[in-house]
This record gives C-alpha cells, structure tokens and sequence, in this order.
C-alpha cells in the first residue's frame, strides 16, 4: 500500500504556519510528500528545503492573486499538489500548512487505510478535528468550528479540491462517502504570534474579499487582539503532538479568557446537545457517512 501526502504553502515564515510540523507530522505515514510551495516573499522554500527527509518532492508554483472569490486560488494549490503524486499512489494523504496530525492516530490511520482500501464505495477518510484559538490551551467548543473533515482520498476517481479547500468532490460535484477514522487533526491557524496574525488577516481576506470589503471589516493594528472575536472555548487538557511541542514551549505571549461563560446561541446549544448526547450531527456536512 503506497500513501502520498499534498500540501500547499506560500509566505509560510511571514505569517507563522506551523508548515515544517504539518509535514513532519504525516511522513511517518507516507513514502512520499509533494509540496506545491508558491513563489513567495519570505524564505519558505528555502525552509521546506531544509527538511531532513527524501521522501519530500517540492514543486514550485505562483499563485493567482487576481483570483479574489471564495479563497478558489487555495483549492487551485491543493489540485496543483495532488496532481503531482506519483501514479501508483493508494492513498493521497492532504494536510494544510496549519494542520498537524496526532502521532497518536498514526496506528488506526494506517489500518483504517488498510482495511477500506478494496472497498469501490469508500472514496476518502474523515478526520475528527481539534481546532485551538488564541494559544495552545484553548479549543473551540461551538457548532462555529467543524468538527470533521476529509484529510485522506483515493486517488484515479478525479477528486477535486472544493471551494476554499476545506474539503473535496469529485465529478460532477458529489460529496465523497468516507469512512470515520480515529485519527485527530489538530487545527493551529487561529493560534499564532499576535502581529503574525494580523499579517494573515490583513491579507489573507484579499483570497476572499475586495479591497473594500477588507477596509470595512478588518481592523488595522499591528497585533491581532484574540479577545475581541472570542466564541465559546473549552480548556484543552489533552496532549499536543509531539512535533509541535517544542513551538508550543516557545510561546511567547498571553492569552486567556472566561469559559464559564456561554457565548453560544440557542441553535448552537441544541446542535451541541445532538451532537454530544444523541450522535447526530446538524449544520453543513461535506461527506457522506458510509453505511
């Protein structure tokens, strides 16, 4: 069984991604991990070069800035990477460059690979998520963050990156059946150095938004302010993996908030208690569970 791992990345250094532990993270799993590194204005494809494994392909792209709707230019990166795996692939592995997989998950991942990779009606595998806000002890706890996503496809059925990249379709633009694996992703992009966070915010809404939009709606500073956006957050009491512990020892700034407090919406307390009491999960889902 032979897995591949695509990712994407531009200006990785600039704006503080977590890319060289994202990589790091899934090459236990893979013999090899394509990275499309777009042409950039910091040193990151110098810093992906830098990382000790042959199992990495880099392939350099340039992005379309002119693309400004629905962060389309990210799956466009995505497609980029994953049409670069090598042709005997069995399984395409995709992390973001602010995702990190949990060495813990390593052993069910790869028997869930296993196990459903005969299977004509498992197109992909879906990931349960941990997504961080403001440092590395806080974790979103509100039908705001999704809780699942595909992160692992069968190549040669002419899967697509959809929309932002958050997840994919394949022809003509059908949702992947997937089979749950036991796997966490964690998601880091809203845990970041205060200015590099506004950095990212300042342009990465230029993926999504006019020039307009993004002087109505983003507030200038020069560091971001976790504590103005702050929805519901739980404590994290569990383990970081082992990859990104070193960054999270290096953090370097404080950022704590009241999570007695319930800032969640009558609608979203209901989907928590379908979700959490009864199995059943409401709102947006861009998969099909396998029967």
């Amino acid at each position: 069984m032979k897995v591949s791992g695509f990712t994407f990345i531009r200006n990785g250094i600039d704006y503080d991604y977590p890319i060289v532990e994202a990589i790091q993270s899934i090459l236990p799993i893979c013999d090899e991990v394509v990275v499309a590194v777009g042409k950039s204005e910091d040193d990151t494809l110098s810093l992906i070069q830098s990382i000790d494994s042959k199992r990495i392909r880099i392939i350099e792209t340039v992005w379309d800035d002119a693309l400004r709707e629905g962060g389309r230019v990210l799956a466009m990166e995505t497609d980029k990477a994953l049409a670069a795996v090598a042709p005997d692939t069995d399984w395409c592995l995709y992390i973001q460059g602010d995702e990190v997989l949990h060495d813990e998950g390593h052993a069910s991942l790869r028997q869930a690979m296993q196990d459903n990779l005969h299977r004509s009606d498992i197109d992909g595998l879906l990931f349960p998520y941990r997504h961080f806000y403001g440092s590395y002890d806080y974790v979103g706890a509100s039908s705001k963050w999704y809780r699942n996503e595909i992160r692992a496809i069968k190549p040669k059925r002419g899967i697509f990156s959809f929309r932002d990249a958050q997840g994919f379709r394949k022809p003509p633009n059908q949702k992947l059946r997937v089979a749950r694996v036991n796997a966490f992703m964690h998601h880091y992009g809203w845990v970041k150095e205060p200015e590099a966070m506004q950095r990212k915010q300042e342009n990465f809404h230029k993926m999504w938004h006019d020039d307009r939009w993004i002087n109505e709606h983003v507030l200038a500073a020069e560091a971001y302010d976790y504590g103005r956006d702050v929805s519901q957050l739980a404590l994290f009491e569990g383990t970081h993996p082992i990859v990104m512990r070193p960054r999270v020892q290096r953090q370097n700034w404080t950022f704590d908030t009241d999570i007695s407090i319930d800032r969640r919406t009558p609608k979203d307390r209901f989907k928590s208690f379908c979700y959490e009491r009864l199995g059943i999960e409401l709102g947006y889902k861009n998969y099909l569970a396998a029967r």
